[in-house]
């Protein structure tokens, strides 16, 4: 069956503004163009535009989803396995959060009594849960298995407040690097600022320091596409971090 871009946009519920735009960057064409000039979409690009809206649904950028779904090698069938194992982990991140609202509500209603550690477990075991999956293997091949669970436990001990700090810290530090990319200079004050800010994000999670670690985790930003993929917001911007930190720790003159 044949659709036009209308038709398509009312049955996978996105807007035809959205399927325009995905044709002009390459990640979605349509099959062909009518005498009138209309996009036709065959069932073929259905698939894909499904494709595209579960790697949109787990949070992936425009720009890594075209290089997969665009890429030669890309196999469907094993894309909607990893789709399901994603969409299984998120579950189980969202029972953990419900258990934990349910706790809160309990606590509230004076049904139960909540510690302020268990007000924060379910955020910690859910972002833990998380960076495992995205990141897990990588890591732990890299840093080994004693490294990461340390780091883990760490975060579990976090109180309160140093569990805000982070969360504040994770936004400062994006903020930061956006507001240095526009100087261009990865030496300059912002961008400094940036790579010290980081080493404090870093402290938060790792229990020892140290400058080189730290510039090689800025370089697995940039080799490894779901690292890259965090800081990314626009081109360049992971190598401007890289470069920045490389230069704060001492491993670029």
């Amino acid at each position: 069956m044949e659709y036009t871009v209308q038709k398509l946009g009312r049955l996978a519920g996105v807007s035809t503004r959205t399927l325009r735009y995905y044709d002009e960057i390459g990640i979605l064409k349509p099959a062909r163009m009518s005498s009138s000039g209309y996009r036709i979409y065959g069932q073929a690009e259905v698939d894909k535009l499904q494709q595209i809206l579960f790697y949109r649904e787990l949070g992936v950028s425009l720009e890594r989803i075209k290089q997969i779904v665009n890429s030669p090698s890309f196999n469907a069938a094993q894309a909607l396995k990893e789709h399901r194992e994603h969409l299984l982990d998120k579950r189980k991140q969202l029972d953990t959060l419900i258990a934990n609202v349910e706790k809160t509500i309990a606590s509230h209603e004076g049904r139960m009594t909540m510690s302020d550690k268990e007000k924060f477990e379910g955020f910690k075991q859910t972002l833990i849960a998380e960076n495992e999956r995205k990141y897990g293997q990588e890591v732990r091949e890299k840093y080994g298995d004693e490294t990461v669970d340390r780091s883990n436990e760490k975060l579990m001990s976090m109180t309160p407040e140093q569990h805000e700090e982070v969360q504040h810290l994770t936004d400062e530090v994006l903020a930061a690097l956006a507001e240095a990319f526009r100087t261009g200079d990865p030496a300059g004050e912002a961008a400094q600022r940036t790579a010290e800010l980081h080493k404090r994000w870093l402290t938060f999670y790792w229990n020892e320091y140290s400058p080189e670690a730290h510039a090689n985790i800025a370089q697995m930003y940039v080799d490894d596409e779901r690292f890259k993929a965090y800081y990314e917001k626009e081109p360049g911007m992971t190598e401007f971090l890289r470069d920045a930190i490389h230069i704060y720790t001492g491993a670029k003159a």
